[in-house]
């Protein structure tokens, strides 16, 4: 499937680009956007600063996230890094000025890449991970619904060696996810782990050999671009529902989507196609 590169960005280095860009400023660094068929394209592009996270960088993450949602052909986004190391986090030198500013990393009216804020993200992305992907990066990736890291992964949550609060998830998502003992050792003490133990305590999903983490990654957001649309943001919501409202509200939830869904087109031709033993195409209808 062709790339499309959008807003004039340039494509991540896996997608032929619709014409030559220059590189990113490393004092700046920039965010990649670009739609290759159903999967939206989402690369960090600072590689000589470790995609050390700017004020322009965290702008352009929200810009890019939001660009995705409103997509109508862009069905899973994968973000991953430009070089051979995801994030080192925040630039702190250079976000000294705007880290106290209540919207420094989403400006108003876009969707949050820490899922906190509203608009919400309703649709499913995944992240791979490789080298150092510290701070700013697990949370981004915790706030993603899929995690791919490669064995050369290293993770810090740094914030209690800085002085400061990790104010993008962690102290949430961590727990939710690794348990209350493993997630208060990584983030009271700070200490750096690694891709097998992030495996083992539910952080990621899957760890690759080293180099491997993107093609893996954009396989698994290739098959959830593959399947149903509307099922997959309708089972996505009950789950987040679950997680940020009850159980009760999810469960009650469940019968009255299926009924919504099962008028779909998209439903008739999860039939159709099982019956004739062909892979299903689904619209999104």
């Amino acid at each position: 499937m062709k790339a499309t590169a959008l807003k004039g960005d340039e494509a991540p280095a896996h997608v032929k680009p619709a014409a030559p860009q220059p590189p990113a400023d490393p004092e700046v660094g920039r965010i990649t956007r670009a739609r290759d068929g159903r999967v939206f394209l989402i690369g960090l592009d600072r590689p000589t600063k470790l995609n050390g996270f700017t004020p322009e960088m965290c702008r352009e993450l929200a810009y890019a996230y939001t660009e995705f949602e409103n997509d109508p052909d862009a069905r899973c986004a994968l973000l991953f890094s430009h070089g051979p190391h995801f994030t080192a986090g925040l630039d702190l030198p250079r976000m000294q000025k705007v880290i106290r500013e209540p919207r420094a990393f989403c400006p108003e009216g876009c969707v949050d890449p820490f899922d906190f804020l509203e608009p919400r993200r309703t649709k499913p992305l995944v992240t791979a991970m490789e080298g150092i992907t510290f701070t700013l990066g697990l949370e981004l990736m915790l706030a993603g619904d899929v995690g791919i890291a490669a064995a050369d992964c290293r993770f810090a949550q740094l914030e209690a060696k800085r002085g400061i609060m990790a104010t993008g998830g962690a102290t949430l998502r961590m727990v939710q996810r690794a348990g209350w003992g493993n997630a208060m050792l990584f983030l009271l003490s700070g200490c750096e782990f690694d891709a097998d133990t992030a495996l083992r305590c539910g952080l990621v999903q899957e760890v690759t050999p080293p180099g491997q983490a993107y093609g893996r990654a954009r396989a698994i957001a290739e098959e959830i671009a593959d399947a149903a649309p509307l099922a997959v943001k309708a089972m996505r919501a009950n789950a987040d529902m679950a997680l940020q409202e009850s159980w009760d509200r999810a469960i009650a939830d469940l019968a009255p989507q299926q009924h919504k869904l099962l008028q779909t087109s998209d439903a008739a031709e999860g039939v159709s196609s099982f019956r004739e033993k062909r892979p299903a195409r689904f619209t999104g209808s």
